[in-house]
């Protein structure tokens, strides 16, 4: 997820403090670059966004801002620091956050929000320039202590030594004197031919705890006194409550309470058990609203008639009606995705305590600091009076970028007096979960006499997520998010992308999904360039190479790919190779698939080699899990992902009829590496935006028929 780009802000100039902790000891306090207007305007002091604390005892504290949802934040932020501090990553130990987007904003993106894979690229250098300036300080100190030259100290493993005389001092001995000392400027770093953590395999730190079930996520808390509430919103989406006789519910042992809100009923008892056969038992009286009769067929029929508005023009570049016009081959062609849900492993869910003072939530949500102000406006309490206590967190996705279910946990809680923990059931969470938008997008190319492109047009029809999740940020018309990717990495001579708005009934609400607006272009583009490359009957690789000259970091990426995948090789008989390429991120990545398709349809997805250039990896390993981890979470929505609606109700619930890939549907999966001196670049959603056209490219080099919209259909597929 990354809502809005203001990477621009990664060039400013960083802030950090030294000086004593609170009780003894270094801290080290740095404000990323996101938040330097305020100081760079002249301001007196500035708030600190992150810190680095060390104490007497030698222990290394550090406070991070990104979430750990799966994505190794956990082993990479910590790795960071570790590095210019010459300890080990057993040596650091995390402390989370608290809820404060003044203080602990995502550095590209201004405020405290994990998502769009922006955690080691945001936190890339501020995080080494903060142990680096510990190090410093500490060798610093040692080295006046002896009354040697600071040069002939060095740090090792938390301990500065001396080598010449064998003295050596902890580093929990010296901060006291380290806190005292100025810090240089500008901060040396190290060069990447130094590093020893960083490029270097690690195990991820916060597996052994999710082994043994000593890991607590949101929906783990037990907080004294709590009880379990089940919920059930409306069926029809946007509808509301009208009424309920609660004693069916009331006589199940172990139920305390009925509650409902404008929207929701939930069975309050000692146990979910209690709470879930409690709600079952009511007969539940909703308003429709104006959604009743809202259907996929109905929406499907408005947004193709929107998509025949001109819309908004983003890009116009050269000449193109006259390049189409005089074109040798045009192609015209309508690409469609549909609404997705983000089906994470732990639902949503949010415990709450509400008093007349203060109010807890404990949870595990990607935007915190967005959870603690709807509570604090629900509850009439002050910002300062509401304490979010976030946790690791079962999957997020952008899922847990928004605060609805938080908003009816705090809703509910404040009916009783005691905590109170909501948890929506896996159907609940799917037939009422913000949606990936449903777009329906026209494009069209031209080709010359050598089979060249000439003109590039992508009209792109759909809603608008940040008109709603961030205001500000949708200007003159244009959701950037939308438009990612609309031409891809390619340089077409003649180009126009528009983008028309056209946002579902009301209630339906279109959200960030793993890879934004780059999953639903990237589809479209990839697929039309394949198109082009077979009308021109060159190679699909052979044909991108001239369209990338800017980007030569691309051209290495398909280099390798080519020859990782044998693409020059025939693949089985049977099977076809399609192939894939995005920039997004700051990462270079491409995949070719290997499938084939069996007489009834039905797709099989045999391999998917991908290669990347994430810039420096700061754990190999990582990069590995997460391109894995991106595949199977696209290649589940390229096969089965299908949110469709009927008399205003979602059709699906649980995982029989929202599938996900299966372990023995899961594909041999390869992924390779171009070494890269560049800055890290996001790497958690590459492969989810490439999955998509790779496989719809393999479907149509093993069958010749191309496929326009997802998820794939078997019976489009079928054999006579």
């Amino acid at each position: 997820m990354n809502p809005i780009d203001t990477s621009e802000g990664l060039t400013r100039r960083g802030f950090i403090k030294a000086g004593a902790a609170i009780g003894g000891g270094l801290l080290i306090s740095f404000s990323l670059p996101g938040l330097m207007r305020g100081a760079e305007a002249g301001e007196a002091d500035f708030s600190p966004n992150a810190y680095v604390r060390i104490d007497r005892e030698g222990r290394i504290f550090l406070t991070i801002q990104p979430v750990e949802m799966g994505q190794g934040t956990y082993t990479s932020m910590p790795a960071l620091i570790a590095e210019e501090l010459e300890v080990g990553l057993d040596q650091v130990v995390i402390e989370h956050a608290p809820a404060d987007d003044k203080r602990y904003a995502n550095p590209m993106l201004g405020f405290q929000v994990t998502g769009g894979s922006t955690s080691v690229p945001g936190n890339w250098k501020p995080l080494r320039e903060a142990g680096a300036a510990a190090r410093i300080l500490l060798v610093s100190a040692a080295a006046r202590q002896w009354g040697v030259p600071v040069d002939s100290c060095k740090a090792d493993k938390g301990m500065v030594l001396h080598p010449d005389s064998g003295w050596k001092l902890g580093y929990g001995e010296l901060v006291d004197a380290a806190s005292t000392l100025p810090l240089p400027s500008p901060i040396p770093l190290k060069d990447p031919s130094e590093f020893k953590l960083i490029g270097t395999p690690a195990k991820r730190t916060d597996s052994p705890d999710k082994v043994n079930g000593k890991a607590v996520f949101g929906i783990d808390v037990h907080p004294p006194g709590m009880k379990v509430a089940a919920l059930m919103l409306c069926p029809v989406v946007g509808g509301t409550f009208e009424s309920v006789d609660p004693a069916p519910a009331m006589a199940v042992k172990g139920v305390r309470q009925v509650l409902h809100t404008d929207n929701s009923v939930a069975v309050v008892a000692d146990h979910m058990g209690a709470a879930r056969k409690g709600l079952s038992l009511l007969q539940i009286k909703w308003n429709a609203g104006a959604n009743a009769g809202v259907s996929s067929e109905s929406m499907l029929k408005n947004i193709t008639a929107a998509s025949l508005e001109p819309g908004v023009q983003v890009r116009n570049e050269g000449d193109v009606k006259s390049a189409l016009a005089k074109a040798d081959r045009k192609v015209e062609v309508t690409y469609q995705v549909p609404f997705l849900a983000h089906a994470c492993l732990e639902p949503v869910n949010c415990t709450v305590h509400v008093r007349k003072d203060g109010c807890d939530l404990w949870l595990g949500i990607q935007v915190p600091a967005r959870a603690k102000a709807v509570a604090a406006q629900l509850t009439g309490l002050p910002e300062a009076s509401v304490q979010v206590h976030n946790h690791l967190i079962g999957g997020g996705f952008g899922r847990r970028l928004e605060v609805d279910f938080v908003a009816d946990a705090v809703k509910l809680a404040r009916q009783v007096d005691y905590p109170l923990k909501v948890i929506w059931s896996r159907e609940e969470d799917t037939r009422h979960s913000t949606l990936r938008p449903f777009h329906y997008n026209h494009l069209s190319a031209g080709l010359d006499t050598q089979g060249r492109p000439v003109a590039w047009t992508h009209k792109v029809t759909g809603g608008s997520i940040l008109a709603r999740w961030a205001p500000a940020a949708f200007v003159n018309g244009i959701d950037r998010d939308a438009i990612r990717d609309a031409c891809g990495p390619y340089a077409f001579p003649n180009l126009s992308v528009h983008y028309v708005r056209h946002d579902p009934p009301a209630g339906i609400l279109p959200a960030f999904w793993r890879g934004v607006g780059h999953t639903q272009n990237a589809f479209m583009v990839e697929g039309l360039v394949d198109e082009l490359a077979h009308l021109s009957k060159t190679d699909p690789f052979e044909f991108r190479y001239p369209l990338l000259e800017k980007h030569p970091r691309a051209v290495k990426v398909l280099q390798m790919l080519r020859e990782k995948s044998a693409w020059d090789t025939p693949p089985a008989a049977g099977r076809g190779r399609g192939l894939a390429l995005t920039s997004c991120f700051s990462t270079y990545a491409a995949q070719v698939a290997e499938v084939s398709v069996k007489p009834n349809g039905e797709v099989q997805v045999h391999k998917i080699i991908t290669v990347v250039d994430c810039g420096i990896a700061i754990n190999p390993d990582s990069v590995v899990a997460q391109v894995q981890g991106g595949t199977i979470f696209g290649l589940s929505a390229v096969l089965f992902g299908n949110i469709t609606f009927k008399d205003g109700q979602v059709e699906q619930g649980n995982f029989d009829t929202y599938r996900v890939l299966r372990i023995n549907e899961t594909p041999q999966i390869e992924t390779f590496r171009v070494e890269s001196g560049e800055s890290p670049g996001g790497l958690g959603e590459v492969s989810t935006v490439t999955i998509a056209p790779a496989v719809v490219n393999a479907i149509f080099a093993a069958t010749g028929k191309r496929l326009r919209s997802l998820p794939v259909d078997p019976q489009a597929l079928r054999q006579a």
